[in-house]
């Protein structure tokens, strides 16, 4: 195999006494139980969820959790040249990656190897393709946890850090030309925001830079704790408004303790995505739906879907843990 980097202290600009270990252990044949890309592609990852899902323990190690999923096997090293907050308990970072070769489909995920470090963090891409093509550059909101790669970016990683990536996933939009038109509903818990802001910005990508496909209306369900843990709120709003004909969304706060913002106000509602609300954005015959969020709300919302008339094979799903 060929890989268009090799780690070592030279490529990333680090001293570390661990870096020989990083390279083969890191290194995984991989199998994709489907072949990413187009609409009717991605199908094959659809849905209610398995017995073997709801097994798996939320603590298992993100390598042990993917093994099994299509991942890339070159590695490339990124530069973090930003870092900002989007909110209390997330930072989001800016990452350079310059290598011609490095692409990905909104929606995936990338193992985020850092130098020293034997954990590998899985962190889904939250900016779209089209970024990548014009500045050079993929960014990733990560939240704050004991994990030690989510722990080692909010304590310790700084601009001009350097560590290696490797897109994974096959849960990912990537319409081609010739596909039929779908509206999308993207229903997204917490950070699981992240893969489904990145298919959001891919999909306003397309309208301002037709390829050939022209999308379909886009509805964004997004519920969190409060409107302080809504990651992209402005930018979402941004785009509902860039596009109204295309693109509306609405959030959903279930432990809101403090008045909602009189701007997100048009938005807002108190509780949970009801099944009531995901009815009025269900054609069985038109929607393809993505989710993203908790198991636990996974679960209640693929069982929702069907119960509003949409086939499993229309519904997606990523588990975040």
């Amino acid at each position: 195999m060929i890989y268009p980097v090799t780690l070592t202290e030279e490529t990333l600009g680090v001293q570390s006494p661990s870096l020989a270990a990083m390279s083969a252990p890191w290194i995984l044949k991989t199998t994709a139980r489907g072949v990413v890309g187009t609409l009717g592609s991605v199908l094959t990852r659809s849905g209610a969820v398995s017995k073997s899902m709801r097994k798996m323990s939320r603590q298992a190690d993100h390598l042990e959790r993917t093994a099994n999923v299509y991942r890339q096997e070159a590695l490339f090293t990124a530069r973090v040249c930003s870092i900002t907050n989007e909110s209390d308990t997330v930072k989001r970072l800016r990452l350079e990656v310059p290598h011609p070769d490095f692409s990905f489909r909104a929606g995936q995920w990338v193992d985020f190897l850092i130098p020293g470090m034997e954990k590998v963090g899985g962190f889904s891409v939250c900016s779209s393709p089209g970024l990548l093509q014009r500045k050079g550059v993929i960014e990733l909101a990560v939240k704050y946890a004991e994990h030690p790669p989510a722990h080692w970016i909010h304590t310790k990683c700084t601009v001009d850090s350097r560590v290696a990536v490797r897109i994974g996933g096959n849960f990912c939009f990537d319409p081609s030309p010739s596909d039929s038109v779908m509206d999308l509903l993207l229903v997204a818990g917490g950070v699981g925001i992240n893969p489904l802001y990145s298919i959001l910005m891919h999909t306003a990508d397309l309208l301002k830079h037709p390829h050939g496909y022209i999308p379909g209306r886009a509805h964004l369900c997004y519920s969190a704790k409060n409107t302080q843990e809504l990651l992209f709120k402005n930018s979402i709003i941004s785009v509902c408004g860039e596009f109204p004909d295309n693109f509306s969304c609405s959030f959903h706060v279930t432990r809101q303790s403090s008045e909602v913002e009189q701007e997100l106000q048009p938005y807002t509602t108190s509780g949970r995505i009801s099944e009531e609300v995901l009815r009025h954005h269900v054609d069985p015959q038109r929607t393809l739906c993505y989710l993203c969020g908790p198991p636990p709300m996974i679960e209640r919302v693929c069982i929702d879907l069907q119960q509003a008339g949409l086939p499993q094979d229309r519904i997606l799903y990523e588990k975040w843990w």
